[in-house]
């Protein structure tokens, strides 16, 4: 899809075509064709002639010139005059002013309280290489400033997976087409994965059949020829009802396990203890469905396994991706191209991470780790306590788990806090400086993907509108104004560009920085319609697919994949008071809390929504349409509900991130979500919530 807006003037200069990439934290990572006239962006349509986007656009970038353009769009520096967070008033001050106090309140921290004092909150709002990671990191390694550990979405899921197979690989999802069973395990594809989905469907137009597995039907479940709605968290007890089966009927590869795997008697002992009846009492499904998912996946080749990162947003979150990413190995599905498991192809990139980030800048002994998934906490009782905040391509206020402990972490007189954006956000109206950032079309940068295995680079379509600066150029400017002279401050973009990747590695060959900024992007040099480990050859320490994990044992963890629990268990004290299983998915039109100020996107989701099943409405006197509070002990939001089959009964489904501000009640879901953390990789458990629903009235 593409859209067209108007130019500013009639009198439009000649208009031109620039090539991009959709800097957005989505898998697909799609080649953009940017078109130009008269300074502006008028028109945003996939490439043709980049195999993953193949010329198609989810709605949400079709629209781009919308958010570009958009009058909200933060154009100069500013400060605060008043009190912070929501109304608060901000006066326009210049660059010069804005950097030196910055710069003045830096250094009186660092020599009061040490430069541990200050944080630097960013994720993935620019997932380019420059945008995501380079002179930012410099400059608090260099400074001395707390490290952050980036956890909010993805890292008990990696680190699991990574136990497992040994990295962030997995089947070429160009392959998949020729699979003749794809297994879509926690992810709605259709609005997260959309170039995935479209590969999916003409594997299915071949003959393939398509399965879901999700605790709502979701836009993916309705179109898939099977939906297997189980309990949130439960994932890693179907993964070992499903070996418990494949093992008990001997639907195995035993030649490919004894070459290729590491500790299949262990992972058989612990298999047996979860027979289906057992599995199907955890999950919440039937026994009879255990029992026929896995016959279909031990009888059907090839086999895909397509997972997606909710499934690790609870306590168990590592455990399930170790778990689900064993099956493969146990039918031999790695022998055929469109066979496996996929959670992320980034793996396959050699990132020149250190070379960006220069982690050698910072200081002996390193500084001490904040983990972002829990800033509310930290904010209000770190030690030392946090005295400044920096917040770059993330939105913390409104997306950071358990709100009002991170809205008073913000709303402290005493803390000192930067916020760089293109909006004025929920987290801006807490900032004593406001700074403009440039939107990706206004920026070069390169990129990964972790959907598919193709490089790209994103060239600057129009001139920064404003004063607006990318993330590189700020963090140049202040290390220039703290008075850091280290060469690799005077590094351009372009220069970062040349350090982002080891040329010199074999997945790079015929590929170079001057070659692609000229083609706009390429695929890795990887054999295509291979089969990755077919034979073996994991980057694990054994080379084998690991079932028992001597690096789980080290970090202090089971060898063993097993299940964990939710930590908040609709089996346990806490459900007789909070029965409902709360899961927050993004909205269709919203990317975290990305688009959710487009009053187009808006108009479309009208207001916050809850779902819940009749069965779970109908004692609670709820009915479509009427307005709820969702509440636990940790706080409350207002929603509208909508009553429906589409999240299984036990569970209630609020479609996420509504700006607080934006909010008929100034709230959003993340009031009720959790600062607990998974079992391993220290990640946000989102999806482990209990709450009640009850009418607003």
């Amino acid at each position: 899809m593409s859209q067209t807006i108007p130019a500013a003037s009639p009198m439009s200069s000649a208009t031109h075509s620039v090539r991009g990439a959709c800097p957005h934290d989505c898998p697909d990572t799609c080649a953009l064709e940017v078109t130009v006239s008269d300074g502006r962006v008028v028109r945003v349509a996939g490439a043709v002639d980049h195999a993953p986007t193949a010329g198609a656009l989810c709605t949400k970038v079709a629209f781009y010139p919308e958010r570009i353009h958009h009058p909200d769009r933060l154009l100069y520096p500013m400060r605060r005059v008043g009190g912070k967070g929501p109304g608060a008033r901000f006066e326009r001050i210049s660059w010069e002013r804005a950097l030196a106090t910055i710069a003045d309140r830096f250094r009186a921290i660092a020599s009061e309280h040490g430069a541990e004092a200050i944080v630097p909150y960013s994720y993935a709002g620019n997932s380019g290489l420059l945008g995501y990671g380079s002179m930012d990191r410099r400059f608090f390694h260099r400074l001395g400033a707390s490290q952050l550990d980036r956890t909010i979405c993805a890292s008990a899921g990696a680190l699991g997976y990574r136990g497992t197979i040994g990295g962030s690989v997995g089947f070429d999802v160009e392959n998949v087409v020729d699979a003749r069973l794809i297994i879509i395990w926690g992810s709605n594809s259709v609005v997260s994965n959309l170039h995935f989905w479209r590969l999916a469907q003409e594997a299915r137009r071949r003959g393939a059949r398509l399965i879901a597995i999700d605790p709502c039907r979701t836009a993916t479940a309705d179109k898939c020829d099977q939906h297997l709605a189980l309990l949130p968290g439960t994932d890693s007890a179907l993964a070992f009802g499903l070996m418990h089966v494949l093992i008990r009927d001997d639907l195995l590869d035993h030649d490919y396990i004894a070459r290729c795997t590491l500790g299949f008697e262990a992972l058989k002992e612990r298999a047996m203890q979860y027979p289906p009846v057992r599995v199907a009492a955890i999950c919440g499904i039937g026994e009879g469905q255990v029992e026929q998912l896995a016959q279909a996946y031990g009888s059907t080749t090839p086999a895909a396994i397509r997972t997606n990162y909710g499934i690790n947003r609870t306590a168990g979150g590592g455990m399930a991706l170790r778990a689900v990413s064993c099956l493969p190995a146990l039918i031999g599905a790695w022998r055929h191209p469109a066979g496996g498991i996929l959670l992320s192809s980034s793996g396959n990139y050699p990132v020149a991470t250190a070379a960006l980030e220069r982690p050698e800048l910072m200081p002996t002994p390193a500084p001490r780790t904040i983990n972002m998934s829990t800033i509310g906490h930290d904010l209000l009782r770190a030690q030392p306590p946090i005295r400044a905040l920096f917040v770059y391509n993330s939105n913390p206020v409104a997306v950071a788990p358990q709100s009002a402990e991170v809205v008073a972490g913000f709303a402290r007189a005493d803390l000192f806090t930067v916020v760089h954006d293109l909006f004025q956000t929920d987290t801006a109206d807490y900032a004593d400086i406001v700074l403009p950032a440039t939107s990706h079309m206004e920026q070069l940068d390169i990129h990964k993907s972790y959907g598919h295995l193709h490089v790209q680079v994103n060239q600057p379509a129009i001139a920064a509108l404003g004063e607006a600066l990318p993330n590189t150029e700020l963090f140049r400017r202040l290390a220039r104004q703290l008075g850091f002279n280290e060469p690799c401050f005077a590094d351009s973009d372009e220069d970062l560009c040349r350090q982002a990747f080891d040329w010199n590695d074999p997945r790079m060959a015929g590929l170079s920085w001057d070659k692609l900024k000229l083609a706009g992007h390429a695929r890795l040099n990887l054999p295509r319609g291979a089969a990755p480990f077919a034979e073996g050859g994991f980057p694990t320490p054994s080379g084998k697919c690991e079932f028992t994990s001597e690096t789980m044992a080290s970090l202090g963890l089971d060898p063993l994949p097993d299940f964990v629990a939710p930590r908040e268990w609709r089996q346990s004290p806490l459900a007789a008071e909070f029965p409902l299983a709360l899961i927050t998915p993004p909205a269709r039109n919203f990317l975290n809390t990305s688009f959710a100020n487009s009053s187009r996107f808006l108009a479309q989701e009208k207001s916050p929504t809850v779902h819940l099943h009749p069965v779970d409405a109908a004692p609670r006197a709820i009915v479509d349409g009427v307005t709820v509070r969702v509440f636990n002990h940790r706080g409350e939001f207002r929603a509208r509900a909508v009553v429906s089959d589409r999240p299984r009964p036990g569970v209630a489904m609020a479609t996420s991130i509504w700006w607080r501000k934006l909010s008929p009640d100034g709230r959003n879901c993340n009031q009720v979500t959790s600062q607990a953390l998974t079992d391993m990789g220290g990640g946000a458990t989102f999806y482990d919530c209990l709450v009640e629903i009850a009418r607003a009235d």
